[in-house]
């Protein structure tokens, strides 16, 4: 069929794309939000042709680009993209609307997980995430709606800051145990028929219900080898994200029933209760409900029942205060993770010059600060900015590698003739001088501003102070 030649094409090598000018996807007028379109047609207007409106699109394709990514299987760019498209923008829409569009298959990327094991990812073609992202514009707002308020994962207006916020209010009220629940190999584990039944629960348009289900058939490609999905959304497009909300709202509203207060942000599912014997009878009746209702498998191993003091979540945990309350702090394992990241960060033998050395720590410093700057941790971001402001100072020494070259940058800071040579000349080892007075007088924490670092505690406070 015409569509399935179209998509075909985008196997041709990223070099031979012939650039056209017919069609120059940027140029067209701002879209309009999705967000804020009218709902009352989710069971009788005709979505499929929402889904492939040129304002839609467009949006669609604007953030493709924004997101960034990998080519998928075809290894077309996000560049060549613009050039496809603009050959061949007209014939993926008829195909998208005649239902001949076949998505081509995911393609597998492992990532570590920080405590061992790895996290499959599914990397879609990028003509693949711009119809993802254009379906799930359309449908966001029709399920959006359908939410539970405990819900805080991959949802406008809503983040994991405020998913801890929620579970310190719970512990604050007096709900002192947790059951955390893990779901093992969520993503990948989603049941295709209940999942697209739970959609016509509000979506009625036949051929959008049919495109989702492409998406979910389309398999994996693995060392040149398709693998059948029967089951799963892999994580890695722009669609998964809403199903997976969509799959686990029975079991919110299952749990609204029954009382129970919760936060969930995705897959991490957290169950607030009074007592340690609530705690466990809740584990048990969640589970069953978790592996019988919507056929999922519950970590024995990793899910827990305990105190919130103690246990993760999303990478928090909570701290009592001297009033009985509770506090956010960064969990231990979060902030050995943030450790072994600097030291790799500030490795004296990477042979990087130190603006490059400086550009790559900000960015993940500044990374991590917005999401952990809701906890209570400024003495820790304190003790680090010593430890990093030493760090820096040992790689600027070995940099000066030569008695000449630091006789000379000593001089240069501001050290006197006889006190620069007698340090240039010195047997002590690099950590050591890093925290003598001659580097901490001389290379100031001023100094290092100068160079580029961004101090985290200055960051950490204004940051602080607005959450």
């Amino acid at each position: 069929m015409k569509g399935n030649n179209m998509r075909r094409e985008q196997k041709i090598p990223q070099g031979s794309y012939p650039a056209r000018n017919r069609l120059e996807v940027e140029r067209y007028p701002e879209a309009r939000s999705m967000l804020i379109q009218d709902t009352r047609t989710r069971n009788g207007g005709d979505l499929l042709a929402r889904i492939v409106s040129r304002d839609n699109m467009v949006q669609a394709y604007k953030q493709v680009r924004k997101n960034g990514g990998a080519a998928g299987v075809d290894g077309m760019t996000l560049d060549g993209m613009k050039i496809y498209l603009s050959e061949h923008y007209e014939t993926l829409i008829r195909s998208i609307s005649d239902g001949s569009y076949r998505p081509l298959p995911v393609r597998r990327v492992e990532i570590p997980k920080p405590d061992g094991g790895v996290r499959l990812l599914g990397v879609p073609t990028v003509i693949d995430r711009m119809v993802q992202q254009a379906v799930a514009q359309v449908l966001m707002p029709i399920f959006e709606r359908t939410f539970s308020d405990s819900s805080y994962g991959f949802r406008p207006g809503r983040s994991a800051k405020m998913a801890i916020q929620k579970a310190r209010d719970l512990y604050n009220d007096g709900y002192r145990y947790v059951v955390d629940l893990d779901l093992s190999k969520y993503f990948d584990t989603i049941n295709h028929e209940l999942l697209l039944n739970m959609i016509r629960e509000e979506v009625h348009d036949k051929a959008v219900i049919q495109l989702i289900k492409h998406f979910l058939k389309s398999g994996v490609m693995v060392n040149g080898i398709l693998s059948v999905t029967d089951t799963g959304s892999p994580q890695g497009g722009p669609l998964s994200p809403l199903l997976s909300n969509i799959y686990l709202t029975k079991f919110d509203r299952e749990m609204e029933k029954r009382g129970h207060k919760f936060v969930r942000y995705a897959d991490d599912v957290n169950v607030y209760v009074r007592s340690r014997r609530s705690a466990q009878r809740v584990m048990t009746s969640c589970k069953h409900y978790l592996e019988t209702k919507l056929k999922l498998k519950v970590n024995e191993t990793k899910s827990k029942a305990g105190s919130p003091l103690k246990l993760k979540f999303l990478g928090f945990s909570l701290r009592s205060t001297t009033a009985g309350q509770a506090s956010i702090r960064i969990h231990e394992k979060s902030i050995d993770r943030f450790k072994m990241k600097i030291r790799e960060l500030l490795k004296r033998n990477q042979g990087r010059s130190i603006k490059t050395v400086l550009d790559r720590l900000n960015l993940y410093t500044r990374g991590w600060l917005n999401y952990y700057s809701i906890a209570d941790a400024k003495s820790f971001i304190q003790r680090m900015n010593g430890l990093i402001g030493r760090k820096i100072r040992a790689y600027i020494w070995k940099q000066w590698k030569r008695i000449k070259c630091r006789f000379e940058n000593l001089q240069r800071y501001g050290v006197f003739r006889s006190k620069a040579w007698e340090w240039a000349n010195t047997r002590l080892g690099i950590w050591r001088i890093a925290g003598a007075w001659i580097m901490t007088t001389t290379i100031t924490n001023k100094q290092l501003e100068y160079l580029g670092y961004d101090d985290i505690l200055k960051r950490y406070i204004t940051l602080h102070s607005n959450c």
